[in-house]
Formats: C-alpha cells, structure tokens, sequence
C-alpha cells in the first residue's frame, strides 16, 4: 500500500478518483452500491484507500473488456477468500478463459461484418459507376 512521507495510508477522495479516472462521482457510489469498492467514512465524506482505487481501475478496464458488474464482483470475491484455494484460483481461471473465448468470437464476428459492409461498398460503387457511364455523368453527380 503506497504511504505518504509520514508513513500514513495515501487515501482519495471521490472527487480525485472521479478526476484520475474521466468518471463521475455517481459512477464511482454506483460501484460502491454494487459492492466493488468500499469505501470507509468520515462523517459524510468517503475515504478511498488505494486498494479502492485498484478495484476501480480493475471494474473500469474489466467494463472495456466485457465484463459484467456481477463478473468482477465474481472475480473480486474469488480472490478476497482465499487467494490460495485451488477450486478458487481454477474457478477465476475457467471464468477467464470463457471471457476470453467470448471476445475472440466477438472479434471474428466483427470481421465477418466488416468483410460484408467492404462488399456491399464495393457493390453500391459498382453500381454508381454503371450509372454514372450510363448517364454520361461523373460518378459524384449521381445520387
């Protein structure tokens, strides 16, 4: 856990966090209700500890990635038990592995979709130049 100079827990506000990481402060007390991150109080203040803030960093990328919010609780409370358990460490492997798959199917769909709107380009200027030979025109005059 980094320390400041006086050997004290660096802590954040939600104000810092929001800025560090492009999120409004209603994001990061969403997260809070949805259990990833748990901030302790100060009055009505929370206090983010640096574990907090890895947890967000952790919930953001894992929101790029595809994850769900239950997922990387999932994930999160597989490691908060026991971070030597076998059938945990095997159950955070298989879930990211299925993660993983998820994505690579996603990505070849999406070339699939990219291969199919380049023909249909390649269709509909096709066509506009038939028209436009037709017409006598240039093509940028058809419509």
């Amino acid at each position: 856990m980094p320390h400041d100079h006086a050997g004290k827990e660096v802590t954040y506000s939600i104000s810092e966090l929001a800025q560090e990481f492009d999120i409004t402060a209603r994001t990061i007390r969403y997260y809070e209700d949805e259990g990833l991150i748990s901030p302790t109080r100060e009055g009505q203040n929370r206090i983010y500890s640096h574990k907090d803030k890895i947890r967000l960093k952790l919930t953001l990328r894992g929101k790029r990635l595809g994850f769900s919010l239950a997922e990387i609780r999932e994930l999160f409370d597989m490691y908060d038990t026991d971070r030597s358990s076998r059938t945990q460490l095997l159950s955070m492997v298989q879930l990211i592995e299925a993660k993983r798959e998820a994505l690579r199917q996603q990505q070849e769909d999406i070339q699939m979709v990219l291969a199919e709107l380049e023909a249909a380009e390649r269709r509909c200027s096709g066509a506009l130049d038939l028209l436009a030979a037709r017409d006598g025109q240039p093509r940028s005059q058809t419509s």
